[in-house]
């Protein structure tokens, strides 16, 4: 196990030191054990200015390599590994510092991604096994333009209706919401959060609290969220979990794919009691289904502790949990979200960098948890974690002690999610993980 994370040698609290910002910019990278400590005893205005900085130039060099490299040919639409996790950094960068560049940048992106998506939809309808194209680049076009979520075309729509308010292009506004509405989802589309139904619903809730409440109406919202729990109900069990599902015939507990994403976006809803009740008892059934260490299971009944990620394990559950806490008000949900985060801090260094499985997704669980309880030991341990990445990350992935993501400049899987972190991180109690947190 431990070859998957750094251990975490960090002091458990550190009191800020007025002052010790001079100090620590002169040392920030260097990647010593000196050099991380002047930064944990930075008070927080200077150290969040550091990773404003850190991120601003993050920022430029995602733009090159994702968008000025690729001469704006767009291979990859989606916000996971593509080229909108771009437009989505420059968005959270004009929420940061109010750069107009930004966002005009941002929305001629999503107007490429909208094009390549549309590019890979007419591919899909035009292959067939008569046809000169071959069956994988079939398979790939209707995989992708099946994605109804955030993470897919929906995304596009979503994150371009958003942009499109913000520069007062109202025709521009019409045309996404109009092509988000126009979405289908199929019989056979899975219940989870990156390609299923719960998913699409998250994205429609991003639309009505980013574009005003009703923009996508509650009624349609419902019929989704209904088919979600009817199948909840039909595989799960009233005495033991009553909702249950199966994403590729595997009964998942996680945020990606599993229990934990789906009850997360059934908590944004307005939930019927006996909704509310059978949320609730799914949820402590994970509890009670943890792991001896605190972590939880990829898979039910499955007792391998490996994965402190966001999409499996305590990591994304953390934050699952305490949406509870604040939905449902139980010390319970509280506690398992507390408990789940002390896993994070032993074995949540991880030797990747980015927001799906690495560092910087990792440190929501301890914003998350600051936002809820207001106790600077979670800001603490969130400015540790960051400490960590700004001073080490660098000079890590250099020399091949951590992975900088298969797709190095991404959201999701690069440097792109820690950018967007140390920008989230500049208002600590606004901060909310990417994709899943409202």
């Amino acid at each position: 196990m431990a070859n998957r994370y750094f251990d975490n040698d960090m002091p458990d609290f550190v009191d800020e030191t007025p002052g010790a910002e001079k100090e620590g910019e002169e040392v920030v990278g260097q990647g010593t054990e000196e050099s991380l400590v002047r930064l944990l005893c930075m008070p927080y205005h200077s150290f969040s200015e550091n990773l404003k900085r850190a991120a601003l130039d993050l920022k430029e060099t995602v733009v090159i390599e994702t968008w000025g490299f690729s001469r704006q040919d767009v291979q990859d639409f989606t916000v996971y590994t593509g080229t909108l996790g771009t437009a989505f950094l420059l968005f959270k960068s004009y929420q940061v510092t109010n750069n107009t560049s930004d966002l005009e940048l941002a929305c001629q992106i999503v107007k490429a991604c909208d094009s390549a998506s549309e590019k890979i939809k007419k591919t899909c309808d035009d292959a067939s096994p008569h046809s000169g194209t071959s069956l994988k680049l079939h398979k790939k076009a209707s995989f992708m333009t099946r994605d109804v979520t955030l993470f897919g075309r929906a995304g596009v729509y979503a994150l371009g209706a958003v942009i499109s308010k913000h520069m007062s292009d109202s025709k521009m506004l019409d045309y996404y919401l109009t092509k988000f509405k126009e979405i289908e989802l199929t019989k056979d589309l899975p219940d989870e959060l990156l390609f299923g139904r719960a998913g699409f619903l998250w994205a429609c809730s991003y639309l009505n609290k980013h574009i005003g409440e009703g923009t996508i109406p509650s009624s349609h919202m419902r019929v989704v969220a209904d088919e979600i729990i009817a199948k909840g109900r039909k595989m799960g069990s009233r005495d033991r979990c009553p909702l249950m599902y199966e994403f590729k015939g595997k009964k998942y507990l996680g945020t990606a794919h599993g229990l934990a994403g789906i009850m997360h976006v059934l908590m944004d809803l307005e939930l019927k009691s006996d909704e509310r009740e059978d949320v609730k008892a799914t949820l402590k059934y994970m509890i009670n289904n943890r792991l001896p260490s605190g972590n939880y299971p990829v898979v039910e009944g499955d007792d391998n502790d490996v994965l402190v990620h966001w999409c499996h394990g305590a990591p994304g559950i953390a934050l699952t949990l305490v949406k509870a806490a604040q939905v449902f008000g139980d010390k319970e949900f509280l506690e398992a979200a507390i408990d789940a985060a002390d896993v994070v801090w032993n074995r949540g260094l991880l030797k990747k960098v980015g927001i799906c499985h690495g560092i910087s997704g990792n440190t929501y669980v301890f914003l998350s948890l600051y936002g809820l309880t207001m106790k600077m030991e979670y800001l603490y341990r969130a400015k540790a974690f960051a400490s960590f990445l700004l001073d080490r990350a660098h000079k890590l992935i250099s020399s091949g002690e951590m992975h900088g993501g298969d797709t190095r400049y991404s959201m999701y899987e690069g440097l792109g999610g820690m950018a967007y972190l140390f920008l989230d991180m500049v208002q600590p109690t606004e901060a909310k993980f990417p994709g899943y947190e409202l």
